[in-house]
């Protein structure tokens, strides 16, 4: 089991930051996703910065949403 989503901040470059329950901040690029389905509507600057948590993981004003483990295992570790 993943731990869940407690904060989540956009950042440029369609990049998120995003803390999890066990204490770790990861560093998660969107872009990869852009092209695919309901996430082409976060090229817009203020759908993307809609961005919320949802439950444990995050969502967008379009009720986009990306599994918590995804985040997870994709994010890119930050050192604070």
């Amino acid at each position: 089991m993943y731990p869940a989503v407690v904060h989540v901040s956009p950042l440029s470059d369609f990049q998120l930051r995003v803390s999890f329950a066990n204490g770790e901040v990861k560093k998660f690029d969107m872009k990869p996703y852009l092209n695919i389905g309901i996430f082409k509507e976060l090229h817009q600057k203020e759908m993307f910065e809609s961005v919320r948590i949802s439950f444990d993981t995050i969502a967008w004003a379009n009720d986009a949403d990306i599994d918590p483990e995804t985040l997870y295992e994709g994010g890119e570790t930050e050192l604070l």
